[in-house]
């Protein structure tokens, strides 16, 4: 199990990567990264939610992508840096850790788990 959940963090880093590629691409190179991080992305997130449940997984990975790309936005590009923000960002986190941490894991392998 934990080979999956570490198969989602990597996916939330991918994702972070594309999101932030969406907004700053600007030539065909950087496209094609955005292109390939999409892609790595999904295809990861895949891979794990075939061992793992399928509705916490997906907020996981959201949740890290969501936290990643707002930290990243405000610490590479000057987003203006709020307490607000940080604070949803973290509220965000714990509900995401709090739902990992209640989640039964079966240990079933296939579709029909």
């Amino acid at each position: 199990m934990k080979r999956d959940w570490n198969l989602v963090f990597i996916a939330g880093l991918f994702e972070i990567g594309w999101v932030v590629g969406l907004k700053h691409a600007y030539n065909i190179g950087t496209w094609v990264l955005t292109a390939i991080a999409i892609y790595m992305s999904m295809h990861l997130l895949i891979v794990a939610t075939k061992r793992l449940p399928v509705g916490t997984t997906y907020a996981v990975f959201t949740g890290i992508g969501t936290a990643g790309t707002v930290i990243f936005e405000i610490a590479v590009f000057g987003e203006p840096f709020k307490l607000m923000k940080v604070f949803l960002i973290l509220l965000l986190l714990y509900g995401v850790i709090g739902l990992k941490t209640i989640t039964i894991e079966t240990t079933d392998e296939g579709e029909n788990a």
